[in-house]
Order: structure tokens, then sequence, then C-alpha cells
């Protein structure tokens, strides 16, 4: 039971964790405007992600606008949607491996397929994990890079923004779900064969007797027990009886 109910917790770390991956995928929330020098006071904020570029008003208008054109993004940006999509794919993967593995579920009862799709799911998780955590971080460097850069104009530098928060909270989430499958897993797995042994009943070695039966009696025939031949005192004893009466 304690191993069922760790298993659900990983599953849901993981779950909450391609949730949150999906939503900072989406939200162009991962740079924003760096309200410095001449940019203190302003009536517009730009926001860039990594499929579309907004405009907020200061009347709480948003104004969005998609990429078009994809060869003619940067490379980065180019690299961080394959990474965060890849993510997104893998921890769907995870998913359905790791429920057709968890023992609550009806799939492979009382198999022992059922630790390998666990131990899948939970590698899955913590490599979705690992990809959102490096384009977060690529994108966290290039951001703070380019901010303290003294060639470029205030204009053109953004902060930091929440999409790439979230985007941090939900690698951390897929990587403790995934760690947290794989331990409960490995070991389930562990415990698996002493409990085993323990529940088979105590078998002894046969006895000698029944490997080797021993061979039937001999029984001589009916036919030849009133033949045999008689024996010597039988002779003696009826000669004696024979000369008595002579």
């Amino acid at each position: 039971m304690a191993s069922m109910a760790v298993q659900l917790l990983g599953f849901f770390l993981g779950l909450l964790g391609f949730v949150g991956t999906l939503v900072a995928t989406l939200l162009p929330h991962w740079r924003t405007t760096a309200y410095i020098g001449s940019n203190i006071i302003t009536a517009t904020g730009y926001m860039k992600g990594l499929w579309m570029e907004c405009v907020w008003h200061s009347t709480g208008i948003y104004q969005c606008e998609l990429y078009r054109s994809l060869l003619s993004l940067p490379q980065d940006l180019q690299a961080a949607r394959a990474l965060m999509v890849l993510s997104c794919i893998t921890s769907i993967l995870a998913s359905l491996v790791s429920v057709m593995g968890m023992k609550c579920t009806r799939f492979a009862r009382d198999s022992l397929i059922k630790f390998p799709l666990v131990l899948s799911g939970a590698i899955c998780f913590v490599c979705a994990g690992l990809l959102c955590l490096v384009t977060v971080s690529w994108t966290t460097n290039d951001v703070i890079m380019d901010f303290y850069d003294l060639f470029l104009p205030s204009g053109m530098k953004y902060e930091i923004g929440l999409a790439v928060y979230l985007g941090y909270a939900s690698a951390c989430l897929s990587l403790t779900g995934g760690l947290v499958l794989c331990w409960s897993s490995c070991s389930e797995r562990s415990r698996t064969p002493l409990h085993m042994q323990r529940n088979q009943p105590l078998s002894h070695p046969p006895a000698f007797n029944q490997l080797y039966p021993p061979a039937p009696l001999y029984k001589p025939p009916e036919a030849l027990k009133d033949n045999h031949a008689s024996s010597f005192c039988s002779h003696s004893n009826s000669g004696y009886m024979l000369n008595n009466y002579v």
C-alpha cells in the first residue's frame, strides 16, 4: 500500500510538471521589457515568447503576432522550440507508460512487466525535466548576457519573464516525480524476490522409497503350490508310520 502511494505521488508530480511545461511553452512571457534608463516611464511593454511577440499597452490591451517564418528566427529560439516540444512529448509518453505500470491499474496485474514499465516512465519524466531545464537555463543565460552588454541599447534589453520561472518549477516537478517513481520501482523490485520466496510453501526433499520404490514380493503361482517335491522329513515321517503298521 505504501509503494502504491509513493507511485501515485511521483506520477502526479510528473503530471504537474508536464502541465507546467506545456503552459510555459505556449506563454509569450519568456522575455519582457527591461524598464531601465529612458524606459522607466513608458506606456507600452514588449514580450517575446517561443511562438509569438506581444505588445502590452497601459490601457490593458494586448496585441500579439505569431512568428510567420521559421527559418528567419534566431537559432537559439529554434532550438528552444524544439527542446520544449520534445519535453512535452516525452512527458506524454512518460505519463502513458507510468499509468500502465502502476500497481493501481489493471494492466498486466501481478506481472513482472509492471516494474520495467514504471521504471521507463520514471526515466522519461527525468528526461523531460532535463530538457525543460536546459531550455530555460539557456534562455536565462542569453537574457543576462544581453542585459549586461554595454554596446546594446537600453530599448533592446529584456528581463527574464514569468514563463521562464514557470519552466524552472515545471522542470523541478518533473525531475522529482521521475526520481520518486524510479525509487519506488527499484525498491519494489528488490523486495519482490524475497517476498515470493517467503510465500512459497516449504517442500521437503522426497524420501528414498518415493524415488526408488521397492520391488514387489514374489508370489508363486497357485498351480505350483501342490506340485512341490516332498522334503526329506516328510519321507522319513511317512516311512516311520508305515513300519509301525507292517
